[in-house]
């Protein structure tokens, strides 16, 4: 979840959402969409001023804000591309960073907070998902729809002419639509929309499996651990290893979703050890635009050591009876 900082770029949002904030009620409505255009534009010229933050708490506290301010903007311009996979994009990091993430701390003290939360967290991952299909919507008519009824072909309208626009929103959407089943497999209606995010992640990596450092494989890896049924390890690890080779190790969380996928399922304790190792060896504050996504990492790493016993059940497994370890 990349999202870089640019000094020049909070200094022309901020100029911005002045002149937004200072035009009349009265003032011409092409004269106030045209402000608020200048600022989505703006928003989705670079990355947000979040991702190389150092600390977490500090913008688990502001991400509403700018959630809540991109919501007021895309009310007055509601088909803005820019504003539209900002939005999405937030929701998604907000969600699984802070709501998820407290749902799964408080479990073991409280139950029905921890259900509340979850809850809440599904709602907000549904609402990052409008907002992305929203920016497809807007390229291809009928993509929603289409995308319920007929994935496969939902996603080959997309022709890779326009990938660079394309991809962010189909990745984002999927990530949305994907995180929101991953804590849902109690929902059958949900759990039905499974194919919606294949297709989209599969089409992804056929029109640019680089994009983003390998985001496309490595989502690949995270939803093979939500799904139910076989484990198709060799997939799995192909997907783990190209993931690894463009994002030239600066990913964190890479390893951790190998983890959960297969070594929580095979119960293999000296791989999942070995793969949580790698995950906080990486060193946030050398690789700076990653810094507030791995950072995330490794409080996820914490967690799950933490939990070790209650993930692996016995620790007699080793690399020879399990296969080579990553």
């Amino acid at each position: 979840m990349k999202l870089r900082h640019s000094s020049i770029l909070e200094k022309i949002i901020a100029i911005l959402l002045l002149l937004v904030l200072l035009l009349p009620v009265t003032a011409g409505c092409s004269v106030r969409r045209y402000a608020i255009n200048m600022v989505g534009n703006a928003l989705a010229s670079g990355n947000s001023v979040y991702e190389n933050d150092e600390d977490l708490d500090l913008v688990g506290e502001a991400l509403p804000f700018g959630l809540k301010l991109m919501e007021s903007l895309l009310a007055q311009s509601p088909d803005h591309p820019g504003l539209l996979l900002t939005s999405c994009k937030g929701f998604v990091l907000y969600s699984y960073a802070y709501v998820q993430y407290q749902a799964e701390e408080t479990e073991e003290q409280d139950l029905d907070r921890a259900r509340a939360l979850r809850k809440r967290a599904r709602k907000l991952y549904l609402r990052a998902l409008g907002y992305g299909l929203r920016g497809l919507e807007r390229f291809y008519p009928g993509f929603e729809n289409q995308l319920l009824l007929e994935p496969q072909k939902a996603v080959d309208r997309l022709n890779g002419k326009d990938s660079k626009r394309d991809l962010p929103f189909l990745y984002w959407g999927a990530a949305a639509l994907g995180l929101a089943i991953s804590i849902s497999l109690d929902d059958a209606a949900l759990l039905a929309r499974l194919p919606e995010v294949e297709a989209m992640m599969n089409r992804g990596l056929e029109l640019d499996e680089s994009w983003e450092e390998g985001s496309f494989h490595q989502f690949k890896v995270q939803l093979a651990g939500a799904k139910v049924g076989e484990l198709n390890q060799n997939l799995i690890r192909n997907h783990y290893e190209r993931a690894l080779e463009l994002s030239q190790g600066r990913n964190a969380g890479l390893h951790l979703a190998y983890a959960e996928a297969v070594s929580v399922p095979t119960q293999n304790m000296s791989e999942f050890r070995s793969l949580v190792g790698q995950s906080l060896a990486i060193n946030p504050d050398q690789h700076p635009e990653n810094r507030l996504v791995n950072l995330i990492a490794h409080r996820r790493a914490q967690y799950l050591m933490n939990h070790i016993d209650e993930l692996i059940l016995e620790d007699d497994n080793t690399p020879e009876s399990k296969g080579e370890q990553p």
